[in-house]
């Protein structure tokens, strides 16, 4: 299965105009379209940041999508004050513990190592990292997405509410260190989210 991302750096007065639209007709429009799974999107309100996910059964039905989605990531950019940066993913992994409900929220880790050593990453992030994970408190899921090409990678890991969140923050900083010593992986950049729509409905792939 595979995944598109599309990350919006968007004005704060724009933002809630911008969630509206993305939650009233821009995830709709999604999970109409054939092969997708389903969609999510979480921002941080502080920075402006806002990414919206889509789920695909294959890459050939992601790439089917692009016109549509083309005119619908245009508009929401226009309307957020933002230009799109959009990434595409293979979903190596998803594991979910519990469904999450209404005030949760996301720590996403993004990461580099070498194209080579990515399925090594893959099983100490499976194996390793994901069941460490489901220890720390309100913890509801984790997804890790790949770029084989590039060695990009993201994990992200969907908590019960931002208090839960906050109260993991050393035990999960150590944890990614270790992992990511493990993993042969270099940290780029960690954020926090409040999960707006979750509804990416991929199954259990740990």
């Amino acid at each position: 299965m595979y995944a598109r991302s599309t990350t919006f750096q968007a004005r704060a007065r724009s933002m809630d105009a911008g969630i509206d639209l993305l939650r009233a007709e821009v995830a709709p429009a999604f999970q109409a379209m054939p092969g997708c799974l389903g969609i999510s999107m979480m921002a941080d309100r502080l920075s402006g940041r806002c990414i919206v996910t889509s789920s695909w059964d294959s890459m050939t039905d992601m790439r089917a999508s692009d016109a549509a989605v083309a005119s619908m990531r245009t508009r929401a950019g226009v309307l957020l004050g933002g230009l799109p940066f959009v990434e595409e993913w293979e979903i190596a992994a998803m594991h979910r513990h519990h469904h999450c409900q209404q005030g949760a929220c996301v720590r996403a880790t993004w990461m580099h190592g070498a194209p080579a050593d990515l399925e090594r990453s893959i099983d100490v992030y499976r194996m390793v990292a994901m069941p460490a994970m489901e220890s720390l408190d309100g913890f509801c899921s984790a997804s890790l997405f790949v770029d084989r090409s590039t060695g990009r990678a993201v994990l992200s890991a969907t908590y019960d509410s931002p208090e839960l969140m906050m109260a993991t923050r050393d035990s999960a900083r150590e944890l990614r260190m270790r992992t990511a010593r493990d993993a042969r992986v270099d940290i780029l950049d960690v954020a926090e989210f409040d999960l707006l729509i979750a509804h990416l409905r991929v199954p259990e792939m740990a």
